[in-house]
């Protein structure tokens, strides 16, 4: 199908190579990136932009095509569906879809078609908002999944760093107890966006968050906020203050681009992934900041995520090309999952029994994606 096409312009400068690279960590954005033509009319493809292949299925795990340049997914308790952004990545198509999938077959049932392309991903507490950022595109956007409709947006439009770059909005997490969404933004230094959730008026900003913020995490426990940035640091935020209190580098003096962070709120230990520079998976304690060991052989570590019930941690690793479901307890590696080229995301169903998986494609040399990218749903049971 064709429509409304606007052709992608070739890279212009030296920054987009350095977005191609944080791209390549899963950061999908960093600022001054190539800009979206502001008269571009928004692609509205058939459902879905490409039509997803047959489901293979190997010792339990489904696996799907879907389209190109995904990101997050989550799993919506409410409607028993899952979700995941797309910011296309196709040549000469702008704007972006959330697709809609069927828990078991991962069968496309919906598509929510954007103007702007999408990348982090979470849900309102009743399941009925969606939240997501477009990070090349500076924006935070609602969507009602009742409706399929975009109901609200924020532009970032006039901030910008101490390179004069504008921010590219990475993770958003939803904080219950405010009715609050933080934004992390990449940049150097970095910003935290605290949001309204309700409106999605910017309440405050949280400045010089370390150079380009990545993953967010808000502690049960002791109740703060928590980011991990590419300066090698965790930070520990009080959202009631809305200011840094802690700045921890558990790997020291050596190099690191913390990424993403899980916790296990029962023994009170934080984990942080690292793709690039420490290629592991850190353990620390989160009240000091010091690290308190490593999963052992975890190598490049992209996306992390914990699972009380089972007491596992599930850990992507890009280069590998592989997920791995490790004992939370011994930190064993009970099994490895081959997932495809760069697996990336990852989410829990709604009952905690599967796992869901994004595997991205490499970048081509115009920074699109270079093949389909696929959806991957892992039984725990």
């Amino acid at each position: 199908m064709r429509s409304n096409i606007l052709r992608t312009p070739a890279p212009r400068h030296p920054r987009i190579r350095a977005l191609a690279t944080v791209c390549a960590l899963g950061l999908a954005t960093i600022a001054g990136a190539a800009e979206p033509t502001a008269a571009a009319p928004a692609f509205t493809p058939a459902l879905p932009v490409e039509p997803a292949t047959g489901t293979v299925i190997d010792d339990g795990v489904i696996y799907r095509e879907l389209t190109r340049g995904i990101y997050e997914v989550v799993s919506n308790p409410h409607d028993g569906a899952v979700y995941v952004a797309s910011a296309l990545s196709i040549p000469n198509v702008t704007g972006g879809v959330v697709y809609r999938l069927d828990p078991a077959t991962l069968q496309p049932i919906g598509a929510i078609h954007t103007d702007m392309r999408n990348l982090g991903l979470t849900l309102s507490p009743d399941g009925k908002r969606l939240f997501a950022t477009n990070s090349l595109d500076h924006a935070l956007t609602a969507i009602d999944l009742e409706s399929n409709t975009v109901v609200a947006r924020l532009r970032f439009d006039d901030e910008k760093d101490s390179q004069g770059h504008r921010y590219g909005p990475r993770q958003v997490i939803y904080d219950r107890g405010r009715d609050l969404l933080y934004v992390g933004a990449v940049g150097d230094p970095a910003v935290i966006w605290v949001v309204d959730a309700r409106t999605l008026e910017l309440r405050h900003t949280i400045s010089n968050a370390g150079k380009w913020l990545t993953g967010l995490m808000l502690h049960p426990g002791n109740g703060d906020l928590y980011a991990a940035n590419g300066s090698g640091e965790i930070l520990r935020i009080d959202p009631e203050r809305l200011r840094i209190t802690h700045r921890f580098k558990p790997a020291g003096d050596t190099p690191a681009l913390l990424l993403n962070m899980a916790l296990d709120a029962e023994k009170n230990l934080l984990y942080v992934t690292d793709h690039s520079q420490l290629k592991t998976t850190l353990i620390v304690d989160p009240e000091t900041g010091r690290k308190v060991g490593e999963i052992a052989d975890a190598g490049d570590s992209m996306g992390i995520l914990f699972n009380a019930a089972r007491r596992e941690l599930y850990i992507t690793h890009r280069d590998q090309g592989t997920v791995t479901i490790v004992d939370a307890d011994t930190h064993e590696t009970k099994r490895t999952v081959r997932a495809g080229p760069n697996p990336n995301s990852l989410a829990l169903s709604a009952d905690g029994t599967a796992l869901y998986v994004t595997v991205k494609t490499p970048f081509t040399k115009t920074y699109t994606a270079s093949g389909v990218e696929s959806i991957l749903r892992i039984p725990l049971e």
